[in-house]
């Protein structure tokens, strides 16, 4: 299984970011590979009944970090590029995340090697409930809750919960979260993300003494999350100047109309034939854009050694997770003209937002989509002074100083549990 996982670079880079944290926080060995190594690794067949008759057999993986503080939470997603070494890195970034953040989770992630965009309605519903049945024996709300990702949505979702809920005999809607609110879902859960995303980038800006009306931003992909960053930016002033996804990016100097853009990815799927007064670029050129805010929102390694020398901007704010290298991270390091928002600290309002929803289902009461927002902005803007303080205190680089609040709870938890028998 460590070979697999080795295979990745993703998980190498998980890796290496946590050695080179564990040094800074001197971790004994025992805890160091207990907080480092996952917990558990699944991989399960998935056939399918395709539309056309024929039984497709799909691979989906699960990796659950560690449930030392509370049941494991992380997405599923749904792409062709899956592995088990993808998903175990994302199941460790998401545990550094939920402690930093003060949530009581271990990380987990899931994944089927597919690609949604090829499959029909009906093929993704049957693929879907296949796979949680196959997952039914590893999951629940008090060992592992699963939430949309790349690919995946709150349809997709709803039909998890319903799955589970009829091999339980009863509704229930804390099995997941991102659903629908009519099933349980929480108000602002789908925008939780972006709005998190925002919200750090202007209290970035603030503490830079720059405004964010005029302040030019360019986005790599356009996604969910990168669409409610966009428009959540657009509303306070900011000048949208470039967008991509994977068909590829679109630029314009003067600004783009996010809500057109918006409108035109709804109903087209993608950004591509977009035309309004802007030309099309590739996703290098559009990394490589002056800019004061860049938000790489797509895949992760999408920073490398390779453009990180190029990149043109104040603010590097990680809405995608894992999305530099290592190699890039060292360069970064040196630039003192780039303010480092890590991933962890940055796209940890979708997680902080479902876990408003997990609390929500389990109590039976819901709040309003206003109160959800204020607790939102009010776990973030803790998790993002307590960051600036360590990295000022430390003198550290931003992301070990994101990671090592993270990391030292989880090894502290872990140390002070024991090790049983």
């Amino acid at each position: 299984m460590l070979d697999e996982f080795m295979q990745s670079p993703a998980y190498v880079m998980a890796c290496q970011q946590f050695d080179r944290v564990a040094d800074i926080l001197d971790i004994g060995q025992s805890e160091r590979i207990r907080t480092k190594m996952p917990k558990r690794a699944m991989i399960v067949s998935v056939p399918t009944r395709m539309d056309d008759g024929h039984t497709e057999m799909f691979t989906g993986y699960r990796v659950q970090h560690h449930l030392s503080v509370g049941p494991t939470k992380g997405g599923l997603r749904y792409h062709p590029d899956v592995t088990l070494g993808e998903v175990a890195a994302l199941a460790m970034w998401m545990s550094w995340k939920c402690s930093l953040c003060g949530l009581p989770y271990g990380g987990a992630k899931g994944g089927v090697t597919c690609d949604p965009r090829k499959m029909s309605r009906g093929e993704l519903e049957r693929m879907t409930r296949r796979f949680t049945q196959e997952m039914i024996p590893f999951i629940g709300p008090h060992v592992d809750v699963m939430a949309p990702d790349l690919g995946t949505n709150e349809q997709i979702m709803a039909w998890m919960m319903d799955t589970y809920s009829m091999h339980e005999g009863n509704p229930v809607p804390q099995i997941v979260t991102g659903k629908p609110v009519a099933l349980g879902g929480s108000a602002g859960r789908k925008e939780a993300t972006g709005r998190g995303v925002a919200y750090l980038v202007n209290r970035t800006l603030d503490n830079l003494n720059m405004k964010s009306e005029g302040t030019r931003v360019v986005v790599q992909g356009f996604g969910n999350v990168g669409s409610i960053t966009a428009q959540q930016l657009h509303r306070f002033g900011a000048r949208i100047i470039g967008v991509s996804d994977y068909t590829g990016g679109i630029h314009n100097p003067q600004g783009l109309d996010v809500n057109k853009l918006i409108d035109h990815t709804t109903r087209h799927g993608s950004l591509e034939g977009f035309v309004d007064g802007c030309e099309t670029i590739t996703n290098d050129e559009l990394l490589q854009l002056e800019c004061e805010v860049l938000i790489p929102a797509a895949l992760e390694r999408q920073i490398t050694e390779k453009n990180v020398g190029k990149i043109r901007c104040r603010v590097l704010a990680e809405a995608a997770n894992g999305p530099t290298t290592i190699e890039a991270d060292s360069v970064l390091r040196q630039r003192d003209d780039i303010f480092l928002i890590p991933d962890v600290l940055c796209n940890a309002g979708g997680v902080i937002v479902s876990y408003f929803e997990w609390v929500q289902d389990l109590q039976s009461f819901f709040w309003t989509e206003a109160e959800v927002n204020d607790k939102l902005y009010r776990q973030l803007e803790l998790a993002y002074q307590q960051v600036l303080q360590m990295a000022k205190k430390q003198k550290l680089y931003m992301r070990d100083a994101a990671l090592a609040l993270g990391i030292s709870k989880i090894a502290q938890a872990k140390q002070v549990r024991g090790l049983f028998p």
